[in-house]
């Protein structure tokens, strides 16, 4: 018993009098009927745990299916496993079943005649590993959060432009008031330079479907290149868009940005856009400095330098 009530000692009280003085007194005493005694009496073993209410619910209900329907049930579902439950149901009626077709779905699935069908478990396919610094960058945007947003920069719409070098995880980032496609032509015209300086060419640039980057899922019969497009088209870099709904494919970035929500965004406040670019860029270079798992515990920067002069 996981607690004892004021109404199981009352009980006791109640049924030790009456076993001393009797039912007579004990109903005159406590003000109770004597049939109430008796049934409490009835109960006494000598345990408190005996005078507790127990469960009022009943054992069976009067619309409740039958032995014989419930055997004509487990034949039917026994000789026809791939039976509708429209079809079994109607079957069911020609030899005199008088459920209704809610009442068979729920006795078929509390007696588990029918099993839910098993899902098919997602096999992800292997992941194409790069090889070399450039090979493949990504880049996505991030909403500043609300909460950061203070004072001038409160109404303000504040965005995170990042890319990171999937071989190396070298970051860039840059802060922006829209995410547009003139600011995705201006952030990549800002971050081939960056990249250069590290040795880093940039080969191809993968992104999500967003109307900052492509128009291909807008709707128009005849889609045109976006600014961010054509600047990429123009520079020779090939563009690779990740399938429509799946930011896992996307999903070096997509970490770098939880990354920056649990250890940037988290104890920031930006008082205007001056304010958050400013901070932004001092927080660049620190998370690149962040050792990582996948680079066997050295950070990008450390990781590209290892690279660089293994090669040489």
């Amino acid at each position: 018993m996981s607690s004892i009530t004021q109404d199981m000692k009352y009980r006791q009280s109640l049924v030790v009098y009456a076993i001393r003085y009797g039912a007579g007194k004990a109903s005159r005493k406590y003000n109770r009927a004597r049939s109430y005694i008796y049934f409490w009496l009835s109960r006494y073993d000598g345990t408190l745990e005996s005078l507790a209410c127990r469960s009022r619910r009943p054992h069976s209900h009067p619309n409740q299916h039958t032995e014989e329907e419930i055997a004509l049930l487990r034949n039917m579902c026994r000789r026809n496993p791939k039976l509708g439950r429209v079809e079994l149901w109607c079957r069911l009626r020609k030899r005199g079943y008088t459920r209704s077709l809610s009442g068979l779905y729920r006795i078929l699935h509390k007696l588990h005649l029918q099993p839910k069908a098993k899902k098919k478990v997602y096999k992800p396919k292997p992941y194409q590993q790069m090889t070399y610094p450039g090979e493949r960058v990504q880049i996505d945007v991030k909403i500043v959060p609300r909460a950061c947003k203070v004072g001038e920069a409160a109404g303000e719409r504040l965005v995170q432009y990042t890319a990171i070098d999937e071989f190396t995880r070298l970051r860039y980032l840059k802060a922006y008031k829209e995410q547009s496609t003139h600011s995705s032509k201006d952030f990549l015209l800002n971050l081939i330079p960056f990249y250069l300086k590290r040795g880093i060419e940039i080969q191809c640039i993968q992104t999500d479907n967003g109307l900052e980057f492509t128009n291909r899922l807008a709707g128009n019969q005849t889609p045109r290149l976006t600014a961010f497009e054509a600047t990429a088209q123009t520079l020779g870099i090939k563009l690779k868009h990740i399938r429509p709904y799946t930011p896992r494919h996307n999903g070096k970035v997509e970490r770098s940005h939880r990354e920056d929500q649990k250890r940037f965004y988290s104890n920031r406040t930006f008082y205007s856009f001056e304010d958050f670019a400013r901070q932004l860029a001092a927080w660049q270079p620190r998370s690149n400095q962040l050792p990582m798992r996948p680079l066997g515990f050295l950070s990008p920067v450390e990781f590209l330098k290892a690279h660089t002069v293994q090669d040489v």
